[in-house]
């Protein structure tokens, strides 16, 4: 499967590909509504960020514990679900008078339960295309996930001058419950891919079948780590420039949009098994940048250059696929989306704390020297492989 005509026609593909934006968008306007908002309140650059991007710090929980349900639950209740869930907890975080510690607290429950949603999602990608087409069908989400970002941002941006942060982000819950309705009526009902329940057991036991394989290890880590530290510095853009993150969220998802759809439909096998470490490195060398305390031109420029890097994710991702039993999938993509949005939280909670000691500017810069360390080091292990062929699952030891 090589073309958009072709995907589109894939039954049931076009539903997931609108439930998926609305979802991304509801969290773009929501969460530039909530980081705005926090750091009215506060003044603090740590909290800002940890408002935006700190719902996927407790992932990790719900990788622990709640992870096995990706392939467990039926896939169009779980997401119209999970949709309305995330709905009706952003109505509660506009509520007026809701003290800070009740807001982190909704975002604390919502990153939880988050932890199941990427696996249900990219599991009933992978049910619904034929292996060959996952990359192309990966990469058009990707696409309006960078799409719905630019809108979403300067929708945020918008109603953030016309409004209130709290009109902004029932703005946002609006947009969830939309998603949960193409959910609900647009996708078949289908089984659950793996017959049981789920239980933390079980996900600690299929986490273990996943990490035992050491190429696996060495692509999640490759896909969690230099990803969430450069997650850190967007997560400075407010306190950086109050008055241009809108516009340099939206950047960066331009970026990110031209990389996704390159790399998606345009760059053979040949060379996506050897371009996930220059691609990583890509995301991160920009915003070096930024120790400098670039004007705004040069700051959009290297946003922009950086975000390319982004569809690093897509090759690793592809290469995951071939390393994984189509019966696991699920768990295996809910675990690189939740430890990836873990990682995110994390880089949002260390580059807040070292803008706290230093600056915005200053902290950017430290996040991207971490993260092109980290994929130095990864480096060996995501050599690709020399025969060339197509590679075959591998046994879940």
């Amino acid at each position: 499967m090589r073309t958009y005509r072709e995907l589109f026609r894939t039954p049931e593909f076009t539903p997931l590909f609108l439930t998926s934006a609305g979802q991304v968008a509801g969290q773009t306007v929501s969460g530039l509504a909530l980081g705005t908002m926090i750091y009215k309140a506060t003044g603090s650059p740590l909290l800002s960020g940890l408002a935006m991007f700190g719902q996927s710090l407790p992932q990790v929980l719900g990788a622990a514990t709640l992870l096995s349900a990706a392939d467990r639950l039926p896939p169009r209740a779980a997401l119209a679900g999970l949709a309305l869930l995330f709905g009706v907890g952003t109505a509660v975080q506009a509520v007026p008078g809701l003290p800070v510690w009740a807001v982190f607290a909704v975002l604390l429950g919502l990153g939880v339960t988050a932890s199941v949603g990427g696996g249900v999602r990219y599991g009933l990608l992978n049910e619904i295309l034929a292996r060959d087409g996952y990359l192309l069908g990966r990469s058009v989400l990707n696409m309006s996930s960078g799409i719905m970002q630019i809108c979403g941002f300067a929708l945020g941006g918008v109603l953030l001058a016309f409004l209130s942060a709290r009109g902004t982000l029932l703005a946002g819950a609006a947009l969830y419950l939309a998603a949960a309705a193409v959910a609900r009526f647009g996708l078949t009902r289908r089984p659950p891919r793996v017959a049981g329940r789920a239980s933390a057991a079980d996900t600690w036991r299929d986490n273990a079948r996943l990490w035992s394989s050491k190429p696996r290890r060495y692509v999640f880590l490759a896909l969690w780590v230099p990803n969430g530290l450069i997650v850190g510095c967007e997560s400075l853009y407010v306190p950086y420039s109050p008055r241009h993150a809108g516009l340099l969220f939206a950047c960066g998802a331009v970026g990110m949009l031209a990389g996704d759809t390159l790399t998606g439909r345009f760059v053979p096998r040949w060379w996506r098994e050897r371009l996930g470490v220059p691609l990583c490195l890509l995301l991160a060398t920009p915003y070096l940048v930024f120790a400098l305390d670039p004007a705004l031109p040069v700051a959009i420029a290297a946003v922009v250059l950086a975000t390319f890097g982004y569809a690093s994710g897509l090759l690793l991702q592809e290469r995951l696929m071939s390393l994984t039993p189509d019966d696991m999938s699920g768990h295996a993509l809910g675990l690189h989306s939740s430890g990836m949005l873990t990682m995110q939280g994390v880089g949002a909670l260390l580059a807040g704390a070292v803008a706290e000691r230093t600056s915005a500017s200053t902290a950017m810069a430290v996040m991207a020297a971490a993260s092109v360390a980290v994929t130095l080091a990864l480096a060996p292990g995501l050599r690709p492989r020399s025969t060339g062929r197509p590679a075959q699952p591998a046994a879940a030891s």
